[in-house]
């Protein structure tokens, strides 16, 4: 009976497998389309050899209709041809600008029949949204960097009325803690735009470097672009020896921001730059030291502990002065040249000024701070900040862009045009909306992709966790607040701890899925039993385009307790259905023929470590998870 159970399955797997690539696949898009109609009656559209993708008069359709053919032309070896027309021909594809007010502007129609398929928009940015959405229903393998050898592409006859709910969908890469090249930022640009985001934030300078060409302050390149290099965990390692070489570091050139914008702009992406102001500014100190209120010696930090987090509520202080002294005019005259540079390389409204993580105990101690209160009546240090956050948006005013912040630009009063970034969860967003200032929301509770995804013991050490499940409950919108004011959010990826592509795929995938969904998709549509199914699929295609990408949603969550002082208790969950857990606590290493998780355990008394990992269909499916009983103890309080 088992050995016909065991075949059964077998069947089952190569009947899926084929039905990929003939067509009886379940659809699986991600963001969720506002409205998805299956034709199955209409059979399904086959991909011909000899593909005409018909374009209207307008150049930027005719661009995306030739990325689309490149795109497919790896995987299928297929050659495209794009005419001019109205009309559908057999067998043919048909891109389609539109007068009609209903669809929006990001909206598109996108009708699929065994004849033919026709993409209508109002504007060409829904026809590359549309676009998105064709190359998801064809097979995984689309995304191949090969070809490949399928009997056909094809495409299941459908009716997709789609539109953004939230018009600012965005992803920051912070490019100062590790500096990625202009062609590894493209490469991020082409994977978020496939999950139809449409803003990189450029978080361009902080303590660890400084990486924007500013022709007016060369120093800031020659010295602030460069630091020491260390490898290991970000915060504990060692400073710049006397004399030692910054050999680490890079930055874009105006020639570099130029390419990049022209490049996003083809695929309908804002690029958001972001100058860190006053705090998080110690490579700009290190060029022009002057800027400090605090004199002594500057360099760029390589990744050491020159700030103090004491937790339990306590602010944190700098055992490094790494702030730009608002008492000093000489700061304003350095942005202003700054900005006046980065306002003439992006053409996006918003410049970004930081505002965030000034550490303030320097400022106590100086006497220009005091004079500064004194003259300008500021009773707090808060005070002292909004001047300086006052002072720079009317730089920034001043060259034609609108200026967004960090939330602790609140601080003090907030400037008067200022829009604000809400990253400590959705307090500040929500406060800033209420005095009738445009939001972003990105708290870190649902949106900061730097976080370990899974148990630490197999995720790489940060200080914090995020969940794919939790990142999907993130929720733009909240109750009580004018909807006009919210432009939408971003997941934020903070590179301390990421120092290659490959780690910066790994913790952006999949719960960038999940930020795409809340910030596209109707908030009534999202599902997360069919949004994790959805994720699993479009694993196969990360695989096929060889990104990396986080299994955590395999891996048990675990969550110590204790029964007394000396006794742990265990309890598992999976984060999706259908996952088995098995466990040891012998020092062995388990499979599916050890026990079962069914209900919380109880440590035995002498073990040395728990191990855990998940099985589908008696296949395992998560990683090995090794936990200390030393880490449970301390997990659970247990001295």
């Amino acid at each position: 009976m088992k050995k016909i159970f065991f075949f059964i399955i077998l069947i089952g797997i190569f009947v899926n497998s084929n039905a990929q690539q003939k067509g009886r696949r379940s659809i699986s898009l991600i963001p969720q389309p506002a409205s998805i109609v299956e034709n199955n009656n209409l059979g399904r559209f086959i991909l011909p050899s000899g593909l005409i993708i018909i374009v209207p008069k307008n150049d930027e359709v005719k661009k995306i209709a030739s990325v689309f053919a490149s795109q497919i032309a790896t995987p299928t070896g297929y050659k495209t041809t794009i005419k001019t027309g109205n009309s559908l021909l057999p067998k043919s594809i048909l891109f389609s600008l539109t007068n009609d007010k209903a669809i929006a502007d990001e909206g598109y129609k996108l009708k699929v029949t065994s004849a033919g398929i026709t993409l209508t928009a109002r504007k060409p940015a829904g026809i590359f949204y549309g676009v998105q959405t064709l190359l998801q229903l064809l097979p995984s393998g689309i995304t191949s960097t090969t070809e490949l050898d399928y009997d056909e592409w094809n495409i299941p006859a459908v009716t997709i009325e789609d539109h953004p709910r939230f018009g600012w969908r965005g992803l920051m890469l912070d490019v100062s803690r590790h500096f990625f090249t202009v062609a590894q930022v493209k490469d991020y640009i082409d994977q978020m735009v496939k999950y139809k985001f449409n803003l990189l934030h450029l978080h361009l300078v902080d303590d660890q470097g400084w990486r924007i060409e500013i022709k007016s302050l060369p120093k800031l390149t020659e010295v602030g672009a460069w630091r020491v290099e260390r490898t290991g965990t970000f915060g504990t390692l060692s400073k710049p020896e006397p004399g030692e070489k910054a050999t680490y570091g890079g930055f874009y050139t105006h020639d570099d921001i130029k390419e990049l914008v022209r490049y996003a702009a083809d695929r309908f992406v804002n690029i958001l730059p972001e100058i860190d102001v006053p705090g998080h500014s110690l490579a700009a100190l290190a060029s022009y030291p002057e800027l400090s209120c605090t004199p002594g010696e500057y360099y760029v930090s390589p990744g050491d502990r020159f700030m103090v987090w004491p937790g339990g509520g306590q602010h944190f202080y700098g055992l490094l002065d790494n702030t730009i002294c608002p008492a000093n005019e000489k700061a304003y005259e350095f942005l202003d040249k700054v900005f006046t540079e980065v306002a003439q390389l992006f053409p996006f409204a918003y410049i970004h000024m930081g505002g965030d993580e000034t550490a303030r105990n320097f400022w106590e101690k100086s006497e220009q701070i005091k004079a500064l209160m004194k003259k300008e009546n500021l009773k707090d240090l808060d005070e002292v900040q909004s001047y300086f956050v006052k002072r720079v948006e009317k730089i920034i005013n001043s060259k034609g862009k609108k200026m967004i912040g960090w939330d602790e630009i609140l601080q003090g009063g907030l400037a008067p045009n200022a829009a604000v970034m809400s990253w400590r969860g959705m307090k500040g967003g929500i406060e800033a909306a209420k005095l009738g200032h445009e939001v972003v929301m990105s708290p870190t509770d649902f949106a900061y992709i730097d976080y370990m995804q899974g148990d630490a013991s197999v995720e790489p050490p940060v200080y914090a966790s995020l969940r794919l499940k939790k990142a999907y409950q993130f929720e733009p919108l909240p109750e009580g607040v004018d909807a006009k004011l919210i432009k939408g959010g971003q997941a934020n990826l903070w590179t301390e701890q990421v120092y290659n592509t490959r780690h910066l795929q790994y913790m952006t995938w999949p719960r960038a899925f999940a930020i795409a969904e809340a910030l596209w998709s109707q908030k009534e549509k999202r599902n997360w039993n069919d949004f994790s199914k959805r994720v699993e699929r479009h694993f196969e295609r990360l695989e096929m385009a060889k990104v990396k990408y986080s299994p955590a949603i395999y891996d048990p969550i675990v969550t110590v307790s204790k029964k007394d002082s000396a006794t742990i208790l265990v309890k598992l969950e999976t984060e999706i259905e259908g996952l088995s857990i098995h466990y040891s606590f012998d020092n062995s290493f388990p499979d599916n023929f050890y026990p079962v998780y069914k209900e919380q355990l109880t440590v035995p008394r002498d073990a040395a470590t728990m191990k855990l990992i998940t099985y589908r269909y008696n296949e395992p499916i998560g990683r090995m998870m090794v936990l200390t009983i030393t880490e449970l103890r301390k997990r659970a309080g247990i001295k």
